[in-house]
């Protein structure tokens, strides 16, 4: 059976080198065509000779994954769905914004997701899986060989919670710094508030930027939309992350999903400019995107000028997510779970 060069570390493709009888600098070659080139297929790796290509064919593939279903919007994004080897599907989105050159990939870290966040299509599915490092940066790896564009940016906001899967997690960021050459401060890493991988981060010094899927400013309506906030409650949570900035320089940025009827309120702004009093932060305001068979609503237009008023008020840089991808099933899970719903 033929092993994938994605699973493969750089001193197993060196020692698989020199096992044909290849120098070992080979091993950096075929890396550099794959993860900065683009490179689909060994025929393309045209300063290898054919001799040694016809040769690591024989052994290696590139990649594990098979594109099932691909969505393009009218705005440009694009939504993959992928399958791996064990027939697991996942999404990872590519988002692109008027007038920037950044090309941004939206990655999962896991098969399904298990907090349970009663708005979000993911949940409704179930945890089934941690994603490997390697089926991690196969999704960047899917955009860029299909469109033979270079990913400049990378948020892990996708299925799953990535402070859940951590190892695979950080392993997968330190390829995408050294092999795709994505700087750590274009990565970003979104969680719903796991407080012990938050505080592992602050202890590692981790450099890419952290966020936090917040959605509400109080315990009670907090715990009501996300369970893990039960376990984790904002006082323990704010305490870790007043500790990561402490420990890392770093600011944080605070998502915050805007559902109509239930936190746009002016209350609602108000006690969130109150919880980030003093917390070197940014703020990313998310209008909610609707999924099938679900109470929850989008806000209206007005309510998220109000809210967005208030918070800049208090001293904070607020910005509003652009929404993309609104003609296609862009809201994370929605294209897997359909797939799964029909099958």
């Amino acid at each position: 059976m033929k092993n994938f060069i994605t699973k493969m570390t750089q001193s197993e493709l060196e020692d698989f080198c020199l096992s044909i009888g290849e120098s070992k600098y080979r091993a950096n070659q075929i890396k550099n065509w794959i993860y900065f080139k683009n490179a689909a297929s060994f025929d393309e790796m045209t300063d290898l000779s054919k001799k040694f290509r016809e040769k690591v064919c024989d052994f290696l593939e590139i990649s594990s994954y098979k594109i099932k279903q691909k969505q393009i919007s009218m705005d440009g994004t694009i939504k993959y769905l992928l399958e791996f080897q064990d027939g697991s599907l996942v999404e990872t989105v590519l988002m692109r914004f008027d007038n920037r050159e950044n090309l941004t990939a939206c990655v999962s870290s896991q098969v399904g997701c298990q907090m349970g966040c009663k708005f979000c299509a993911t949940a409704k599915r179930g945890f089934i899986r941690n994603l490997e490092s390697y089926e991690i940066i196969e999704q960047v790896l899917a955009i860029q060989q299909d469109l033979h564009l270079k990913v400049t940016n990378i948020v892990f906001m996708g299925q799953g919670e990535p402070l859940q899967n951590l190892d695979n997690v950080l392993k997968s960021i330190e390829i995408f710094n050294n092999e795709f050459q994505i700087g750590k401060r274009r990565i970003t890493v979104s969680t719903c508030g796991i407080v012990d991988g938050i505080n592992k981060l602050a202890d590692l010094n981790f450099q890419p930027t952290v966020a936090i899927s917040l959605h509400a400013a109080c315990d009670q309506k907090r715990s009501s939309i996300m369970p893990v906030n039960k376990k984790y409650p904002l006082n323990v949570l704010f305490e870790s992350l007043k500790n990561f900035i402490n420990k890392t320089k770093n600011r944080i940025t605070i998502e915050y999903t805007l559902i109509g009827g239930f936190n746009v309120s002016l209350n609602d702004a108000k006690d969130l400019a109150l919880l980030l009093d003093g917390l070197k932060c940014n703020v990313n305001l998310i209008i909610y995107n609707p999924i099938s068979e679900d109470k929850y609503k989008k806000p209206s237009k007005i309510d998220v000028q109000k809210f967005k008023y208030i918070l800049e008020q208090s001293g904070k840089k607020v910005t509003i997510r652009l929404e993309r991808g609104g003609d296609i099933d862009a809201a994370c899970g929605q294209l897997s779970g359909k797939y799964y719903n029909k099958n």
